[in-house]
């Protein structure tokens, strides 16, 4: 079994899950008392949202670099940046390493593909949903057809993910909301929905939802064990 690196602290709600989703399926695929060999790495996330949201992205991207390099000194085999949005980075962190880094922007394309759909609605921070690093990932390397929702609702999603979601607090009425703009992308031509953060899997599911919904932070964790164990 090969040792998985992770960086997380991006939020700490969703490093948990992370965490538990990779032992769970180790545990699932070999039985017994067999779990993850692991190396994590928690950045601390008030530090990173500065950065991000006052345009540092130099800034954030040393200290992605050097948490990256912790893990790899730790024993990692390979490396998972446990968030969307920090993938922004990931030519950068990538750059500096001796092993390889597991994309969570390739590891959720294969799966969409694998079902054969190719217009997708995109959820996330700003970021995310907005830059060329995830989206123009998703279009120009994977060549899916990526729909965001309208700049009102960007602006809504993005909110309760730092206000609410990354503070592990869920709200009914933002899940509410949430639904709503999922229907939006639904009824724009969406055949499925990428829950393009790792915290938004906290509020909302495939049973919020009349189209596949695609969890990011399972499917790269997922993504990972399979690595881990081939």
């Amino acid at each position: 079994m090969k040792t998985i690196g992770l960086i997380g602290g991006m939020s700490w709600e969703s490093s948990i899950e992370y965490y538990r989703i990779i032992n769970e399926t180790v545990r699932e695929r070999l039985g017994g008392l067999h779990s993850a060999k692991s190396v994590m790495y928690s950045v601390d996330f008030s530090e990173i949202e500065a950065l991000q949201h006052a345009g540092e992205w130099d800034a954030a991207t040393g200290l992605m670099v050097d948490a990256a390099l912790h893990v790899q000194n730790g024993g990692a085999d390979f490396v998972l940046i446990c968030t969307n949005t920090m993938h922004k980075m990931a030519p950068a962190v990538e750059a500096a390493l001796a092993i390889p880094l597991l994309h969570i922007a390739d590891a959720t394309a294969v799966t969409i593909k694998s079902q054969n759909l190719h217009k997708i609605g995109l959820l996330g921070t700003k970021f995310t949903m907005e830059e060329a690093f995830y989206k123009g990932r998703l279009e120009d390397t994977h060549g899916l057809d990526v729909l965001i929702p309208t700049r009102q609702d960007r602006d809504l999603v993005h909110a309760i993910i730092y206000h609410e979601l990354c503070l592990g607090q869920i709200i009914p009425a933002s899940k509410q909301a949430y639904v709503r703009i999922m229907q939006d992308l639904v009824a724009r031509g969406a055949e499925g929905i990428i829950l393009g953060c790792t915290e938004i899997s906290l509020l909302v599911g495939q049973a919020d939802s009349t189209v596949p919904v695609f969890d990011t932070t399972r499917i790269h964790a997922e993504t990972a064990v399979d690595l881990a164990l081939a």
